[in-house]
């Protein structure tokens, strides 16, 4: 038994598991703990990344500033495609939507992670075990190693939530390995 003021091993681990678990998403590349969307976002696409030995992404402003206008235009038209390529400083762009308030964003997130069941090693854009690019994108740019900033943002319509997140350095690029 132990005395008072004194943890035993198991509690010792229960505190160190909770402090880990408190300070993961600065871990995982959250720039401060305010910004709620911001580190819940990052630290999804982070826990993939991580996972597999790629360097964090950082959260970059001026590419969620790019993010939001494009998650605007998407959620007042109705449309869902993605942005018109840009001819200077391309940029990586994932797009998600799915019923208003029904999803939190790590689920949308992970609506791209989960396309890593098709995913096999390879040039892109041979990395699908289905032949089909398209089951294995939106993975791929999320892992893509050469790119290390992400800015994403969040609009609604009245029965829709969009989430677009852009990407730099843009993956997916034909004849290169994602990692």
């Amino acid at each position: 038994m132990a005395e008072f003021g004194i943890m035993s091993r198991g509690w010792r681990r229960k505190v160190l598991g909770l402090a880990l678990l408190a300070s993961a998403p600065a871990l995982l590349g959250a720039t401060d703990f305010t910004g709620r969307f911001e580190q819940r976002v990052l630290a999804a696409h982070n826990r993939e990344r991580l996972a597999l030995g790629i360097e964090p992404l950082q959260w970059d402003p001026a590419l969620a500033s790019s993010a939001r206008a494009w998650a605007a235009h998407l959620s007042a038209s109705g449309a869902f495609q993605h942005a018109p390529e840009r001819a200077t400083d391309p940029q990586g762009e994932n797009l998600w939507a799915g019923t208003r308030g029904y999803y939190g964003l790590e689920a949308m997130v992970d609506g791209w992670v989960r396309e890593k069941r098709y995913y096999r090693p390879g040039t892109f854009p041979n990395n699908s075990t289905t032949g089909r690019v398209e089951d294995v994108g939106h993975y791929t740019q999320l892992v893509w190693r050469q790119t290390r900033r992400v800015g994403c943002a969040l609009a609604s319509s009245a029965g829709e939530d969009v989430l677009v997140c852009r990407y730099s350095e843009a993956g997916n690029y034909m004849g290169e390995r994602p990692f």
